[in-house]
């Protein structure tokens, strides 16, 4: 299978620059170890994996004969297998002083950060991947917007692959684990099952504490039901048949494995009427799809869940992306007691950027009025719009715009 060009790899580089250890953190099988074996030819580089039950018994049992056995420039797959390495590398950097000396990979992000913060602090550069976003998967090259200006819109249009809402739907129904992507649907349905049994269930169980398989299936499907809604841990509980303490730790768990996400309200103290719970999103809707047992792509984009899982991939297109740039905005969702919504604000040091989602090619532009109960933060209001499935981008007005999702 051809490489695909990740745009994690220049963050990565960057930090291989700067620090002798780095640790790439994301969900199983998203492509992390294809990543830095792709960046590693060429170079004498070692890669031993922590899934061989040999290799992981001498790095537990003996950490300093592992290093003898695996010499460095080395590359770790798994490292949340093996945790006690981190104290023998802690000791071997601090002697050898090389920038890039030791490449981790870890899919327990919770597990690992705590032994990394106690190992590791201030020898390690973290990068967090997730599943292809449609830039990757198309290959594309083109700066993704931090802005939303109709000239910056305009130019950022005018580089990137232009596709319908079919073209998404399909995007949307596949996701972006590299396993699944340009295979059929058969195919697709066999990979998450096993996904779902061999990856997801287990490492649930080896690293989360979860014992009740079939409450925890009934949760998972729970979660993706609720997808782009507010978090309700009592539906949670109550479909998976669990107390709410248990549900919440459940979620946790998925979010410590990179499974789902949390978007949280834009918030102040000052302002009691606002609502603090934040809203449920998967990293890959490709499964999220999956376990709402949708049966193509097609019935996915005439249902009921069609605008909720549109607005899943938006925030995929922006959380994942932004989390690799130095100087992106932080994403929330506005919501009031009255019900008043905004999907997206955009906060920087000194500004909001209020974005609306809307699964329809002509969306009401009259949507954009409720930009206005931003004022009551006192801070300036920049120009943004509507993402939608509009083939161009459309002036609303002199501030926002109809925004095409292909930009993102």
């Amino acid at each position: 299978m051809q490489y695909l060009n990740r745009i994690a790899e220049e963050k990565f580089l960057r930090l291989n620059k700067n620090f002798p250890v780095v640790l790439v953190c994301g969900p199983r099988q998203i492509g992390k170890t294809t990543m830095l074996q792709h960046l590693a030819e060429g170079e004498n580089r070692t890669f031993v994996s922590l899934d061989d039950l040999s290799v992981r018994a001498l790095a537990n049992d003996d950490p300093s004969l592992f290093f003898q056995t695996y010499k460095t420039p080395i590359i770790i797959d798994e490292i949340q297998k093996a945790p006690n390495l981190l104290s023998q590398i802690k000791l071997m950097v601090d002697k050898n002083k090389i920038m890039g000396e030791v490449w981790l990979t870890g899919s327990q992000s919770y597990t690992i950060m705590k032994n990394v913060s106690e190992s590791l602090a201030g020898r390690i550069g973290i990068l967090n991947m997730y599943s292809f976003t449609t830039q990757e998967i198309l290959q594309a090259k083109y700066n993704s917007p931090t802005a939303f200006d109709l000239n910056t819109v305009n130019t950022i249009f005018q580089s990137c692959p232009k596709f319908d809402s079919k073209d998404i739907f399909r995007h949307i129904f596949y996701g972006g684990m590299p396993n699944v992507i340009n295979k059929d649907n058969t195919s697709r349905k066999d990979y998450f099952y096993s996904y779902v049994n061999t990856y997801l269930v287990k490492d649930a169980m080896d690293f989360g504490g979860i014992s009740d398989v079939v409450r925890f299936y009934k949760f998972i499907d729970a979660c993706a039901s609720l997808v782009s809604q507010q978090v309700n841990i009592s539906t949670l509980a109550a479909v998976a048949g669990i107390s709410e303490p248990t549900a919440k730790a459940w979620l946790d768990t998925l979010q410590g494995m990179g499974i789902v996400y949390l978007l949280h309200p834009y918030y102040n103290n000052n302002l009691k009427r606002l609502i603090k719970t934040p809203k449920l999103y998967f990293y890959d809707t490709g499964l999220c799809c999956y376990l709402l047992k949708w049966p193509n792509e097609d019935t996915l984009q005439t249902g009921p869940l069609a605008g909720a899982l549109f607005e899943n991939y938006v925030l995929n297109q922006l959380t994942i992306k932004y989390q690799l740039l130095p100087d992106a905005p932080e994403l929330f969702y506005y919501r009031d007691i009255d019900s008043k919504e905004i999907d997206i604000v955009l906060s920087d040091f000194d500004s909001l950027t209020p974005l609306e989602i809307k699964a329809a090619a002509t969306p009401n532009k009259r949507d954009i009025q409720k930009f206005d109960i931003l004022s009551q933060f006192k801070k300036p209001i920049k120009n943004g719009g509507i993402i939608c499935n509009i083939q161009t981008p459309i002036p609303v007005n002199e501030i926002h715009t109809l925004i095409p999702v292909s930009i993102l």
